[in-house]
């Protein structure tokens, strides 16, 4: 009775995230109860294996009591702050410093946001500021990657290369334009006619725009919610490259990659990147409460502080910006990452991972498999040779999500027939196992669907 009336409500009330509306009233929510490690029970005590971390985020893995004590602690002993009027709490302070300790390059600087869309829209504005103050008013187009996700918030929106986020809320903006995403699996060449083609892409479009007018451009270091897709090594050095050539501002959106997705702590250091800016979110309180941060370089910021007159704010800020719970919460996870072992679990599990989906290859509906650390995608075909695309018709995305919730494992099915994967760095090599035996029990499953069936032949 407990769990009807809690699917009636929320069918009559709670308005879900990136949802059909009408097919979520025929449908109904899938209500979770709890979670612990790597696993989620729902409410009929049915056991889940995450291998998405809620949405990229739970990066620690549920029910890590010392982050529920931290929390307790900061809320039992100050559960609000403002950062408004000089104010400040020690454990924010604390987080800032640590996080700008760990950065990559001189990203000295951090503004904490709610999470990482308006850490996104918080960029932005910050440019806007950077250029408008120091006498450069026209630089106002920015460039991001087709497939590329930077949120959904109003101006994120624009610059997110999904058409879903696009469709009935105009954008992109006149001042908001996309190039091709570097995907290998679809790219005819290698890896440095991919990085050529890119390069000569954004060169292109600043060309086209006037390089006086583009103030910046914005990428994922592998793109995530546009079907998990892993540049060639060398590609983000290349744009960064390009960027400091074309003088605009070089963007990097890590809110999903943060925090030990891809290995290290930020995936910049896969290739040494020194960004202007980098947002962060999920991972960095790893979905215990909500937070985001930007990271502003030190050259931008002097240059913000120094040429705004004495006794005038920069008017960007928060109610919730530097929370003390959140930064409580932040500190504890950080802890566990490096010293509770969790980054170098990470490594291990994703090393393991990347070899378990190589043997996925020989499956009939398996087009290509790509992963850097814990975070994999891989894309479904109905003919190998071809690389051609489940079709709509099919609802292969919605048949495989649930057959895999039956088999007891929770991922992302993309809707063009992408499966994304980003369990938490607690996640064992067993459990790595466990994930993909499900999975491929759950493909086997897809080719007893007729149309399924018939379409690959």
């Amino acid at each position: 009775m407990i769990a009807n009336s809690l699917l009636e409500n929320d069918k009559a009330h709670w308005i879900h995230p990136v949802a059909s509306w009408r097919d979520h009233e025929a449908r109904g929510a899938t209500i979770l109860r709890s979670g612990k490690g790597t696993y989620l029970t729902d409410i009929d005590g049915h056991e889940l294996l995450d291998g998405f971390a809620g949405l990229w985020c739970v990066n620690v893995g549920y029910g890590q009591d010392s982050i529920v004590a931290a929390a307790t602690e900061q809320m039992s002993r100050l559960p609000y702050a403002t950062g408004y009027f000089h104010f400040g709490s020690e454990p924010a302070i604390e987080l800032a410093t640590k996080l700008a300790q760990r950065a990559p390059g001189d990203l000295d600087h951090v503004f904490f946001s709610l999470g990482g869309s308006d850490a996104v829209d918080s960029v932005v504005r910050f440019i806007r500021y950077y250029y408008n103050i120091t006498g450069r008013p026209q630089k106002k187009h920015m460039i991001a990657l087709e497939r590329g996700y930077h949120g959904s918030s109003s101006t994120g929106s624009g610059l997110t290369g999904l058409p879903a986020f696009h469709a009935g809320f105009d954008v992109p903006t006149p001042v908001q334009h996309h190039i091709s995403c570097p995907y290998p699996y679809r790219f005819e060449g290698d890896d440095a006619a991919l990085i050529a083609s890119s390069v000569a892409e954004l060169k292109a479009k600043v060309e086209e725009l006037g390089a006086e007018n583009v103030a910046a451009f914005f990428c994922e270091p592998v793109v995530g919610s546009g079907g998990v897709i892993v540049p060639p090594k060398g590609w983000l050095s290349a744009m960064q490259a390009a960027c400091r050539e074309l003088d605009i501002l070089f963007c990097i959106d890590e809110v999903i990659t943060g925090f030990g997705r891809t290995g290290p702590l930020f995936a910049c250091e896969h290739e040494g990147l020194t960004p202007d800016f980098m947002t962060t979110a999920k991972g960095l309180t790893s979905g215990y409460a909500p937070m985001g941060a930007l990271f502003m370089s030190d050259r931008i910021y002097r240059t913000i502080a120094d040429a705004t007159p004495p006794g005038v704010s920069i008017g960007h800020g928060m109610t919730y910006s530097g929370h003390p719970v959140s930064a409580a919460i932040g500190l504890e996870v950080l802890r566990l990452y490096e010293e509770g072992g969790l980054l170098a679990n990470g490594v291990a599990s994703g090393a393991h991972l990347a070899k378990g989906l190589e043997a996925l290859r020989d499956h009939p509906l398996v087009g290509d498999v790509r992963s850097q650390g814990l975070l994999a995608g891989v894309e479904l075909v109905t003919d190998k040779a071809a690389k051609t695309r489940p079709t709509a018709e099919m609802k292969l995305p919605q048949h495989l999500a649930d057959i895999g919730y039956r088999n007891g494992v929770v991922f992302r099915a993309f809707g063009d027939g992408i499966v994304g994967f980003a369990p938490p760095l607690c996640i064992t090599t067993d459990e790595v196992d466990l994930m993909l035996e499900r999975f491929r029990k759950s493909l086997d499953e897809l080719l007893t669907i007729k149309e399924i069936r018939d379409a690959v032949g």
